[in-house]
């Protein structure tokens, strides 16, 4: 019965990573990804305090 063990089994460990050493077009692309980043959180920022965008839509009566 070594199917039906109790417990959790352990993970295997995996290597660990190696420092990677950076070139300057390596480090040129991390900061044009993280200018990139702010650029869309100050976006969906500017896009969250709006109301619903256009206006056109269904529109409701006052009638009940």
């Amino acid at each position: 019965m070594s199917g039906r063990e109790g417990g959790k089994k352990k993970p295997l460990k995996q290597p660990k990573k190696k420092a990677q050493e950076l070139d300057e077009d390596d480090v040129a692309q991390q900061q044009k990804r993280k200018e990139e980043q702010k650029k869309l959180q100050e976006a969906k920022a500017k896009a969250s305090g709006k109301g619903p965008m256009g206006g056109s839509g269904i529109k409701k009566s006052g009638k009940k």
